[in-house]
């Protein structure tokens, strides 16, 4: 972990952020599993903070196979229903079903785009856009772009993909760089 930096204001919710923050948060992911575990823990957040999700992310990866799409399809009923008895995440049924079923509606896309990367790259042209916001709190919840990728999702039938969870998708996976522009990453993800 990098000291002394300016970083954009979300981690100062929790020290945990920062790794996050310095490492993860809008590198360019093009990894078909990684993007789709990224999409599951983003549904996952609906209705409360990221702090909460990410400090479960570990028990998520460990119950859904490291969120490899074909091992999650494969789950069965039975697998569900011992996962939502383990307080390690959020025991939310419909959340933790929504996985398994995000995960055949990932393998359906697969077979008809090659990846899901190619899908969800090319709701950006498969480039990152640089945005330039001054302060995290300038960023908005939304944008065209992520209502356009959540109406797809959503007619693909996907769930718990709304707009807000599309752009936030968008944000982590590094379709988009909103890193403010005064935190020592941005200038990074520009090169």
């Amino acid at each position: 972990m990098k000291k002394n930096l300016v970083r954009c204001d979300f981690v100062n919710q929790g020290k945990e952020l920062i790794p996050y923050h310095d490492e993860e948060w809008g590198i360019p992911v093009l990894d078909d599993d990684k993007l789709f575990e990224i999409l599951s823990l983003g549904g996952q957040q609906a209705g409360i903070s990221w702090l909460i999700v990410f400090k479960k992310r570990e028990a998520y990866r460990k119950l859904f196979h490291q969120f490899n799409i074909k091992k999650v399809t494969a789950m069965k009923e039975t697998e569900l229903q011992e996962i939502l008895t383990d307080a390690s995440i959020i025991r939310n049924r419909n959340k933790i079903n929504s996985i398994v079923h995000n995960a055949q509606r990932v393998l359906e896309i697969i077979k008809e785009f090659g990846s899901f990367n190619k899908y969800i790259w090319g709701f950006v042209d498969f480039k990152t856009i640089h945005h330039k916001y001054k302060r995290f709190h300038d960023i908005p919840a939304t944008s065209s772009i992520s209502d356009k990728m959540s109406a797809d999702l959503k007619k693909l039938g996907f769930k718990f993909t709304g707009s807000i969870i599309c752009y936030s998708f968008m944000q982590s996976a590094g379709l988009i760089n909103d890193h403010s522009v005064k935190c020592f990453r941005y200038k990074e993800l520009i090169k």
